[in-house]
C-alpha cells in the first residue's frame, strides 16, 4: 500500500527511468511487477537497456484504450478528493510540495487496497452491462430506421 511518486515537468523516457530507477533501489532483492500504460515513454531503448540489465523486474501494460483495471486509479481518485480538486495552489511548486506531503501522510498508514468483490460478482455486472449496452444499441438502430410523418 505504499505510494512512491514523483513530479517532474517533463514526461519523457529519461525522466521515467531515473523514477524507475528510484523505484525499485530499496527492492533489489525482490522480483517487481510494474502495471503500465502503453505510453510510449515507457519503452525506449533506455528503459529497455535498462530492463534487460534488470531482470528482477517484468513490466505488465494495460490493453490499449483501457482504464487500468487496477488500484492506482482508485489512489489517484482518493488524492483528488482529498487534496487536489478544491485546493488552491498560487504555483505548480505549491501544488507539487501538497502532493508529496499527501503522499508522506498516506505512506505513514500505508495499506493495499483489498478486493472486495469475488470473480463471479464481477462477471455478474459485466454481463449486466453488456445486455444493457446491446438493448441501447437495438434501441438506437430501431429509433433510426423509424419514418417520421410529414405534416
Amino acid at each position: 500500500g505504499e505510494v512512491f511518486g514523483d513530479c517532474r515537468p517533463t514526461r519523457d523516457g529519461t525522466e521515467f527511468l531515473t523514477f524507475l530507477k528510484k523505484a525499485v533501489k530499496s527492492h533489489s532483492d525482490s522480483d517487481i511487477h510494474v502495471i503500465l500504460d502503453n505510453l510510449s515513454t515507457h519503452t525506449t531503448p533506455e528503459v529497455q537497456a535498462w530492463l534487460d540489465d534488470n531482470p528482477h523486474v517484468t513490466f505488465h501494460f494495460t490493453p490499449v484504450g483501457s482504464s487500468w483495471l487496477n488500484m492506482i486509479e482508485t489512489w489517484f481518485g482518493i488524492i483528488t478528493r482529498q487534496t487536489i480538486r478544491r485546493g488552491t495552489f498560487t504555483s505548480v511548486k505549491v501544488l507539487v510540495k501538497q502532493i508529496r506531503d499527501y503522499i508522506a501522510h498516506w505512506n505513514v498508514d500505508a495499506a493495499p487496497f483489498t478486493w472486495t468483490a469475488t470473480a463471479d460478482e464481477i462477471l455478474a455486472k459485466v454481463r449486466v452491462t453488456q445486455t444493457n449496452i446491446r438493448k441501447l444499441v437495438d434501441n438506437n438502430g430501431n429509433a433510426a430506421t423509424r419514418q417520421v410523418p410529414a405534416r
